[in-house]
């Protein structure tokens, strides 16, 4: 089995447009990849507020490169991004 990473991202405030906008683009990305375990957003106050993506792949390289290449990313919709190893120990 390999790693497990964590990539925890918030989004910046008043952007849900910018999320909304690209979630098709996002979801395709999570799909293509084949390395996503689990994924969904924050929610604040019923509200995406950012993203939880636990991939598993090779090493925090790889992940850090998954993350980005999220189209998100590119949208600019973070405040923060934060990619690190994760151990899944219930569930």
């Amino acid at each position: 089995m390999m790693p497990l990473f964590a990539v925890i991202c918030r989004d910046k405030p008043g952007a849900l447009d910018i999320r909304m906008a690209t979630r098709d683009a996002h979801l395709a990305h999570i799909r293509d990849s084949g390395i996503v375990t689990y994924a969904g957003p924050f929610l604040q106050d019923g509200q995406m507020c950012g993203s939880l993506v636990v991939l598993d792949t090779t090493d925090l390289a790889a992940a850090q490169a998954w993350a980005d290449a999220d189209p998100y990313k590119a949208a600019n919709l973070f405040a923060s991004v934060e990619v690190i190893e994760w151990k899944k120990v219930v569930g």
